[in-house]
């Protein structure tokens, strides 16, 4: 719904809203993704050190 200008009809511009999102951050899903990659290494970090004390 664009009036043509890159603006929707209630006037926000679009291509402002996409640079802004670009440089926000990581997007909740990229977050989960890297914690949950995190949390993967550091329990096999702790398994392999339990293995290694027996």
């Amino acid at each position: 719904m664009t009036d043509g200008n890159n603006r929707t009809v209630a006037g926000t511009d679009i291509e402002e809203v996409k640079r802004l999102n670009q440089n926000s951050g990581l997007s909740y899903n990229e977050a989960k993704e890297l914690l949950a990659k995190q949390m993967e290494a550091t329990a096999q970090t702790s398994t392999a050190q339990q293995t290694q004390k027996k």
